[in-house]
C-alpha cells in the first residue's frame, strides 16, 4: 500500500499536472468518471477522517483539501455527497491561511485551490473574509468568481443551485435566479 506522501503526491500530480484548468470546473462526465475511478476510495477515506494526519504539512494538507472539496464535486455531482467534505475542507483552508501555507505557496493554481473551500462556504462571514485572500492570492478571474459567490450568499444565505441535491425547497426568488445565465456554478 502506498504511503501517505506517495498518495498525497499522486493527488497533486493528477490535479495540477495531468489535468488542465478547463477540466477543473467543467461538467464533463468523462472527467468525473476519471476522478471517481482514480480517487473514490481515497476521497471516501478523507471524508471519513482516515487521512486527517495529512494536515500536518502543506503538501499533504493541500492534497486533502482537493480530496475533501474538489473531488467530491466530481465523484458525486448533483448529490448531497458532493458537499460532504466541505466542513473539513473549510477548516483546513482556514488553517492553511493562518499558518501561512497559502502565502508561502509559489504556484497561483495551488493557492487558488487552498482557498476554494472558502468560496464554497454558505457562511457570509467566511465569504467576506475570503475576498481579500482571493484578490491577493488568486488570478483576477477567480477573484471575480469569489465575489459572485459572496453576492449569492449575501442575497440568499445559501447557494440555490445546491437546493435540489440537498433536499431544500427553493423560494420563488431562487427559482427565478436559477433561470438566469451564469447562476449555476
Amino acid at each position: 500500500m502506498p504511503d501517505q506522501r506517495d498518495q498525497a503526491s499522486e493527488v497533486l500530480e493528477f490535479w495540477f499536472v495531468e489535468t488542465r484548468p478547463h477540466q477543473w470546473f467543467a461538467k464533463e462526465p468523462a472527467f468525473d468518471d476519471l476522478v471517481q475511478q482514480r480517487f473514490l476510495r481515497l476521497t471516501r477515506r478523507a471524508i471519513a477522517g482516515d487521512l486527517d494526519a495529512w494536515d500536518a504539512e502543506p503538501t499533504g494538507a493541500l492534497a486533502l483539501v482537493l480530496l475533501l472539496d474538489q473531488f467530491p464535486r466530481q465523484i458525486w455531482r448533483d448529490t448531497a455527497m458532493a458537499f460532504a467534505g466541505d466542513p473539513q475542507a473549510l477548516a483546513l483552508s482556514q488553517k492553511a491561511v493562518e499558518l501561512g501555507w497559502v502565502a508561502a505557496e509559489s504556484a497561483q493554481a495551488r493557492r487558488q485551490f487552498w482557498l476554494m473551500p472558502l468560496m464554497h462556504s454558505e457562511d457570509l462571514t467566511v465569504q467576506e473574509a475570503a475576498l481579500p485572500l482571493f484578490e491577493r492570492f488568486a488570478d483576477p478571474r477567480t477573484a471575480d468568481f469569489a465575489r459572485r459567490h459572496r453576492d449569492v450568499i449575501a442575497r440568499f444565505g445559501r447557494f440555490p443551485h445546491r437546493n435540489a441535491a440537498l433536499g431544500r425547497v427553493s423560494s420563488a426568488e431562487e427559482l427565478a435566479f436559477l433561470q438566469t445565465p451564469g447562476s449555476r456554478f
